[in-house]
Order: C-alpha cells, then sequence, then structure tokens
C-alpha cells in the first residue's frame, strides 16, 4: 500500500496493527530513510531568502497553502479547533508550538490553522526529497536541520530571527510520524529542543490531535480530528537555559498527555513486539 493511501483509504481492520521495538521506530519511511541515504542542504542553501522577490513568492505560496488548508483540515478531515483564544496571551511575541506528529499531511497544514500568525516548521532535510511537494516546503516555512557546522549555524540563528520577527516555530518533538496514534510518546531529543524558547524567552504552547469516530461517515472508518491548544509556558529568567528547558518539556509533554486522553476512536493499533510474540 502506498503510504499516501494509509491517509486518503479507508484500511481494512486486518492492516491496522503496527508492532514497533522502541518508540523510535519509524512505521513511514521515505526511500532515502529505506536505503538509509544521509540526505544534506543544497549547496548554499538558504535557510532565509536574501531576495524580496523570493520572500513575496514565499508569502503568496503560504497564503495559498493556508486557505487550501482551511478546506481540507475542516472538510476532509472535519478538523475541530480549541483553545485558540489562549494565544492572545503572547501577542506582541513570537512563540513555539509544540505538536504530537500523527498525520504527515495534517501535520503540514493543522498547525497554520491553530496559529494566529505565519508559521515556520523544523523539518528533516529528507523531506526536501520528496517528489513534487519537497521543494517547495521551505518556501511555506519549512526549516530543515543543518548537518554541517555551518549549516546548524544558520539554521539556529533563522529560527532565533523567525522569532524575534514574532512569527511561530512549530515542532515534533516525537520526531516520527505514526498514523492515527492515540498516545504521546517520549521525546528522542529530550528537552533539547526547547533551547529555542528558553534562549529566546519566548513562550511554548501545545498543539495536540485527537481522533473521533465520524457521525456521517463517508469515508469508510476514517476518523475526524479535534485538536487542542494549549498554554502558553513561559521559561523562568530566575532559571538557568538547563532547567528551563526541562521544565517547559515536562510542561509541554503533559499537557500534550491530558488532551491525548480526549481520543475516543484508535484507528491504528500500536502494540510492542513482546505482545505478538506471546
Amino acid at each position: 500500500m502506498a503510504k499516501a493511501e494509509l491517509f486518503q483509504k479507508d484500511i481494512p481492520k486486518s492492516e491496522r496493527v503496527f508492532y514497533y521495538e522502541s518508540e523510535e521506530d519509524d512505521p513511514i519511511k521515505t526511500d532515502e530513510q529505506e536505503k538509509k541515504v544521509e540526505v544534506g542542504l543544497p549547496e548554499g542553501y538558504e535557510f532565509i531568502p536574501r531576495h524580496w522577490w523570493v520572500r513575496a513568492y514565499s508569502s503568496l505560496l503560504f497564503r495559498i497553502f493556508w486557505i487550501f488548508g482551511q478546506w481540507y483540515e475542516r472538510r476532509y478531515w472535519q478538523a475541530k479547533f480549541y483553545g485558540r483564544e489562549k494565544l492572545k496571551k503572547a501577542r506582541g511575541s513570537g512563540y513555539v508550538m509544540y505538536a504530537n506528529h500523527t498525520n504527515p499531511f495534517h501535520d503540514v497544514f493543522g498547525p497554520a490553522l491553530a496559529a494566529d500568525r505565519r508559521i515556520f516548521t523544523i523539518i528533516s532535510p529528507v523531506n526536501l526529497k520528496i517528489p513534487g511537494i519537497g521543494k517547495f516546503l521551505p518556501m511555506i516555512g519549512g526549516l530543515p536541520l543543518g548537518r554541517t557546522p555551518g549549516e546548524k549555524k544558520a539554521f539556529n540563528e533563522a529560527v532565533d530571527r523567525r522569532l524575534q520577527q514574532k512569527k511561530v516555530l512549530v515542532v515534533y518533538p516525537e520526531a516520527h510520524v505514526w498514523p492515527y496514534v492515540t498516545k504521546i510518546r517520549k521525546f528522542p531529543a529530550g528537552d533539547r529542543s526547547f533551547k529555542y524558547a528558553t534562549r529566546n524567552g519566548l513562550p511554548v504552547y501545545t498543539m495536540t490531535t485527537t481522533y473521533h469516530k465520524r457521525v456521517r461517515n463517508k469515508k469508510g472508518d476514517l476518523p475526524r480530528m479535534d485538536v487542542y491548544v494549549d498554554g502558553p509556558f513561559w521559561p523562568d529568567p530566575a532559571k538557568s537555559e538547563e532547567e528551563n528547558r526541562a521544565i517547559l518539556a515536562k510542561k509541554a509533554y503533559d499537557s500534550m498527555v491530558k488532551y491525548s486522553k480526549k481520543n475516543s476512536y484508535e484507528y491504528f493499533q500500536y502494540r510492542h513486539k513482546s505482545a505478538k510474540k506471546d
């Protein structure tokens, strides 16, 4: 079955069980990941375009992307968004939004609708290789992680600049997409991704996607979504960066766990491999 069909078709129940060894297993892999190809950034890659016309084109593409996302989220997934009023507490500053990673298509559009301004999302360089859409991801806000020291420096500078411009940085701390999963997984990188909010003195929000049965279901058993925004969680200026990272990571994780309990439909089942042996 093609990867996109996981999210566009009703799948037989017999094919909806995934057995995992570790929460860092990846049920959906690109061709590069399956071949274990190390993907880097193009030479001279610009995290923030220098030319005004590129920036204008990027803004136009994001607007089109946002308009399409309205239809896609609300009509295709019947998504409902809750808690957006909490974002008012961060007016006048940028913020970092952490989300659970459950659907690669919704995970592109959902934060743009949940947030109250333009978003920039941390992505893997592998995503730039996705046929068709890969090359457009940076234009609609994708920030690929750098691998070389120079790329990492430029990446961090771009992140700080976007936050200083009062934009939204979106992070998927679970790292891997698990289709329709209803639990929150541990963050593989621990609290390291919380350095962006901490070093800039900015708040953290969470966006938790939950799954439910459709009332009028023309798509078989495909679920619909409820999306919850929570926060803000602010770093404490009296504490060290290391302390703040740990505190913010726990608050974000606990928030996402709290809202994940609102899931009412398990479309995919995730079972540890030990259960399969039993």
